[in-house]
């Protein structure tokens, strides 16, 4: 079992108007779900709020009741999905039989792609979505974010020690990251040769942090 907590690095929820009522949850629900399959057919560009409310048979002036604009909705979407992957990267790094760089960084790795399959639209809007302002200016947060969480365990667990400095386990982050947009590009389901060449690119890069390591 880990030494320490596994990682959340979930990010503040996105700012809109919450639900209480059964009845506007559902509305919520739908007018994301109907967003996440015009993403997916259509790309992140073309999406407008008039379609999603089309798409999801609610007046647009009901959309509107939960969010500004439709860069809301993208946040909220990959918020929702965002969620979902921590949930699964902490389950998935607590089964670890034994917590290693290695294992980590696969199970890591491992997790994003999981929830990439369940959810093609996250690939859209996290992935090929950054000439949006807003979804680029979500990533820049959620890996500064990331990178914190995740050095504060790694070096809680002995895996790493003070070397890895936040500015170091940011660069990780952002080039695991960059690993994901490049596997993604083209491809909805990844590129496995590029992602298993991140892990180990990631593995190698750490090992230079354990204890011992040979990091200046």
């Amino acid at each position: 079992m880990p030494a320490s907590t596994p990682p959340s690095t979930t990010v503040d929820a996105v700012p809109r108007r919450v639900p209480t009522q059964a009845r506007s949850r559902r509305r919520v629900e739908a007018i994301l779900d109907a967003a996440e399959r015009l993403v997916v057919e259509h790309g992140v560009e073309a999406l407008t709020t008039r379609d999603i409310a089309q798409a999801a048979e609610v007046p647009v002036a009901s959309l509107y009741q939960y969010f500004a604009d439709k860069e809301e909705v993208l946040l909220a979407l990959a918020q929702r999905d965002m969620d979902e992957m921590d949930e699964q990267v902490a389950r998935d790094i607590a089964a670890l039989p034994a917590v290693t760089i290695d294992a980590v960084v696969a199970a890591t790795m491992a997790a994003f792609v999981e929830v990439y399959r369940r959810r093609p639209a996250f690939v859209v809007i996290y992935l090929r979505g950054r000439t949006n302002a807003a979804v680029a200016a979500f990533g820049r947060v959620h890996n500064a974010r990331t990178a914190a969480t995740l050095r504060e365990f790694v070096l809680d667990a002995g895996l790493c020690d003070e070397r890895l400095t936040p500015a170091i386990a940011e660069l990780a982050i952002e080039l695991g990251d960059r690993v994901f947009q490049l596997a993604y590009e083209h491809r909805l389901d990844g590129d496995p040769v590029l992602v298993a060449e991140g892990v180990a690119l990631l593995t190698a890069y750490l090992h230079r942090f354990a204890p011992g390591g040979d990091a200046g």
